[in-house]
């Protein structure tokens, strides 16, 4: 039985490339749903939270030399995006910077839901055989959702920017300390920290909602964009507080994952990557 042979992330992108000209009708075509009707949506509550848990610590361990390749870059992105922001005089960038990371935070994680799902199956396992899943009818849901995403990561940065500027802008502190300083000595400082904290919770719920089962469901099902969202709104809505539960849990892995320097995102990321895929197998019928 021919094997397809993955010599280095290098020749395997230099492969998928030689392969896109390829599908780019089929990824356009996959954008738009061919199964109209959502699927049923099941009750879900603190114990399928748990076992989801559960199972992506165990997807983790059986497969961490994979995926710890497939996610290592996302901790360096974030560490060069925090080096720009302390030497380009953006220090009040930095925390909306971290705090942002779960809005992106489903898009890192596509080539773990495909390898929970292989793993699932007893299937073939590794960061080219999941990767590969993204072409043909996959790819354009999967790009067209990630870009929705980032253009709601980077209205909260605009915003995060423009509450800075309105409070304790525009001019910028000179160093880190004196912008600590300033933040929680001041009242413009408070304000600042108030308003944003309210508008930062309002773009992670939206992004929670729209991604709580979405990108698995792509990876998963020949379903297109409008569908997966409207099941993973649906998941939401029947169970709000499994998914606020939820919500509270990603946020503060990927915050504790940030230290030291965006290191302890190497074990966060794919452990919420594999839960995710559990949580979505448990919350669609």
């Amino acid at each position: 039985m021919h094997r397809e042979t993955i010599g280095n992330p290098l020749s395997w992108s230099a492969q998928r490339l030689a392969l896109v000209g390829r599908g780019v009708g089929a990824a356009v075509d996959g954008i738009g749903s061919h199964e109209m009707a959502p699927p049923a949506v099941n009750k879900i509550d603190a114990e399928d939270i748990g076992i989801a848990l559960r199972k992506g610590i165990a997807d983790f361990a059986a497969l961490r030399t994979d995926v710890i390749t497939a996610v290592a870059l996302y901790p360096v992105i974030g560490f060069v995006l925090a080096v720009w922001a302390f030497h380009a005089g953006q220090m009040h960038l930095l925390f909306p910077l971290a705090a942002g990371c779960p809005l992106i935070g489903p898009v890192a994680a596509i080539g773990l839901y495909e390898m929970s799902r292989r793993r699932e199956r007893g299937e073939e396992v590794g960061w080219g055989a999941a990767l590969s899943a993204l072409t043909g009818r996959v790819l354009g849901p999967v790009l067209a959702l990630g870009m929705l995403l980032v253009a709601i990561f980077v209205l909260w940065l605009f915003a995060a920017h423009e509450i800075w500027a309105a409070t304790l802008g525009p001019m910028p502190q000179e160093s880190l300390r004196a912008f600590l300083t300033a933040t929680f000595t001041t009242e413009a400082g408070w304000t600042m920290a108030v308003i944003g904290i309210l508008v930062g919770f309002v773009f992670a719920a939206v992004v929670l909602c729209v991604s709580l089962v979405s990108f698995p469901m792509l990876i998963d099902r020949s379903v297109g964009v409008p569908v997966a969202l409207a099941t993973s709104l649906a998941v939401a809505r029947r169970n709000p507080g499994a998914t606020l539960l939820w919500g509270v849990i990603v946020a503060v892995s990927l915050l504790l994952g940030m230290i030291p320097f965006f290191a302890g995102l190497i074990v966060v990321l794919p452990i919420l990557g594999h839960a995710t895929w559990h949580l979505y197998r448990r919350a669609v019928a």
